[in-house]
């Protein structure tokens, strides 16, 4: 399989290992081009039956996915849809990364918030620089929740305290902790992170792939399912949505520079000032 023509994306292959870099400059911001990427190379990592094993890691070293695009956010619909009876796009999106018959691992070196960190939580496998990777869910802060799936993900990886300390505390979670948490499995030091994960990863892609799909479903069969609560989270987003202060405050992180490298960078103060009148 060729996998060619990204925007947003680069993929190399080699000994069953895919290997994508996310290239979305300034911020990796996830943005229609960036999820119409991921939702292509999904389906065409699934279905390729030469791999084994698709590692995701970014070639900004602030950035992993900054978070979902504000702007596309506000587009959506005002008034909220009737409660959905299957997964939307976006949730079958990340779901196929978690369910495919592949092992799939996240390598942050930067910052990986809001629909950011719900698609890393989607993989099986995360791993973190240490001083360098900070890991987010603050959506709260903008009067919305996280609809990407970190409402049901978080809580079955970290527990539900931790996983309310992150969705409604909105701090960055900073790799030494994310690894005691079990946000990531490992933190490592930048200048070995790479080289571990590399190694894991051909180590896997050296077994069989009946076995790797097997052992993966088999795995999740031992968690509760998760689509029920992927339905009543999107239904629970478009609630948020619809509410004048989301509105308000989204419009407030991006007139104050949201999305922006500079502000992205330092979050926390920005996430502060939505409180104050524009």
């Amino acid at each position: 399989m060729a996998y060619a023509n990204y925007a947003t994306l680069s993929v190399d292959v080699d000994a069953g290992v895919a290997t994508v870099t996310i290239d979305h400059p300034p911020i990796n911001l996830l943005d229609r081009a960036m999820i119409q990427d991921l939702d292509r190379l999904g389906r065409e990592v699934s279905a390729d039956d030469a791999l084994r094993v698709a590692v995701f890691r970014s070639a900004n070293p602030d950035f992993f996915i900054a978070h979902a695009d504000v702007t596309l956010i506000q587009r959506l619909p005002k008034v909220p849809p009737p409660k959905a009876t299957a997964l939307g796009p976006f949730h079958q999106m990340v779901e196929r990364f978690r369910t495919m018959p592949k092992a799939t691992i996240g390598v942050v070196e930067g910052r990986a918030r809001g629909g950011g960190s719900e698609f890393l939580l989607s993989l099986d496998m995360r791993f973190g620089a240490l001083g360098r990777a900070v890991l987010a869910q603050p959506e709260v802060a903008l009067g919305i929740i996280p609809g990407g799936s970190g409402t049901q993900r978080l809580p079955r990886l970290i527990g539900r305290a931790r996983a309310l300390e992150v969705i409604l505390g909105c701090a960055d979670v900073p790799a030494d902790l994310a690894e005691r948490w079990g946000y990531l499995n490992r933190a490592l030091p930048p200048s070995e992170l790479r080289p571990f994960v590399d190694a894991l990863a051909r180590r896997i892609a050296s077994f069989p792939a009946s076995a790797i799909a097997l052992a993966k479903a088999s795995v999740d069969d031992a968690q509760p399912p998760v689509e029920a609560g992927l339905i009543e989270e999107a239904h629970r987003f478009n609630l948020s949505l619809a509410t004048p202060e989301a509105q308000a405050r989204m419009a407030r992180f991006i007139a104050i520079g949201g999305q922006t490298p500079e502000v992205e960078k330092g979050i926390g103060s920005a996430l502060e000032a939505l409180a104050a009148k524009p």
